[in-house]
């Protein structure tokens, strides 16, 4: 369950969604089944908050939309990348901290 400001990404919306933004995207990579992406859940939805207005930031399931995760080459989740002008310009693997996905977002802003 996504907080009020944590967008939901799909395959068919992420071009759109993601890389023609134009504001940073933050894009978290999970799956329901994954319990470090739903220890990560509480986070991205604080985080997505905090940022509202400055980037976005939003889940991408990755059962549900596997060619984007191909597209890619997420092989483990969590994975967070950062979006910024259609290009990924940081990735992360695995859970991380609050601050840490702060940082992450700070240099971009």
């Amino acid at each position: 369950m996504a907080g009020v400001n944590t967008l939901e990404f799909s395959d068919a919306t992420f071009d759109q969604d993601v890389l023609k933004s134009d504001v940073p995207v933050l894009v978290d990579f999970w799956a329901e089944w994954c319990g470090p992406c739903r220890q990560m859940g509480p986070t991205i939805d604080l985080v997505a908050g905090e940022y509202a207005g400055k980037a976005k930031v939003g889940k991408l399931d990755v059962d549900a939309n596997g060619g984007t995760a191909m597209r890619y080459n997420v092989r483990g989740i969590p994975t967070l990348l950062l979006f910024k002008g259609g290009q990924v310009v940081e990735q992360r693997v695995g859970a991380i901290g609050k601050s840490d996905v702060q940082k992450m977002l700070d240099a971009h802003i």
